[in-house]
């Protein structure tokens, strides 16, 4: 059986938190805009539409329809390795895990996103509005990273990273300048 994946990010620009990659795969006759009506890009849905549509997702994948996956990489390695290699290793991550072999596997992916050279890969500018398995892969990504952030925010109260998910506000800002940074900022995002 063929399988097509869709491949998106979460979490390029903030200052904190990690990159998210998701990855969603369905076999190739599968028609995604049938089975996820009102799916759209993730950053033009409210965070109650991006839930639900996140909920469906999981239904799917636990009823065997497809299959996800959303695998991060943190502002320690962010830091150390660049953005361009700490998004590619996550990328690289998350599509072997869902296809181990590049046999059978078309990837599509969103912006300037690339996967192991071995894989069928088309990227393209606007996937995530244009190309609904990307859309998912966006979806994934997005509510994984703001559940992630909202766990954080528990750690690092003084942030308010429920508010902002990490994002360069003005409010965030004041926390940096009053508190410092904390473990989960990316220093080369804030001029350290």
């Amino acid at each position: 059986m063929k399988y097509v994946l869709g491949v998106d990010e979460a979490g390029r620009g903030p200052l904190a938190g990690p990159i998210a990659i998701g990855v969603v795969a369905v076999p190739e006759r599968f028609i995604i805009g049938r089975e996820f009506p009102g799916l759209a890009d993730s950053k033009q849905m409210t965070p109650v539409a991006r839930a639900k549509m996140f909920r469906l997702l999981q239904k799917r994948a636990r009823a065997g329809d497809l299959r996800f996956c959303v695998r991060c990489t943190g502002a320690e390695r962010i830091d150390a390795w660049g953005l361009t290699r700490a998004i590619f290793s996550a990328t690289a991550r998350a599509v072997r895990h869902l296809a181990p072999k590049p046999d059978g596997v078309s990837i599509y992916l969103d912006g300037l996103l690339k996967a192991p050279e071995e894989y069928d890969q088309q990227t393209i500018i606007g996937g995530d509005e244009a190309v609904p398995i990307i859309a998912l892969a966006s979806i994934a990504a997005k509510v994984v990273r703001d559940r992630l952030m909202m766990h954080l925010a528990k750690q690092f109260p003084e942030y308010e990273f429920e508010k902002h998910k990490g994002y360069g506000t003005k409010e965030h800002y004041e926390a940096l300048s009053k508190h410092g940074p904390c473990a989960i900022h990316r220093r080369s995002f804030i001029g350290l």
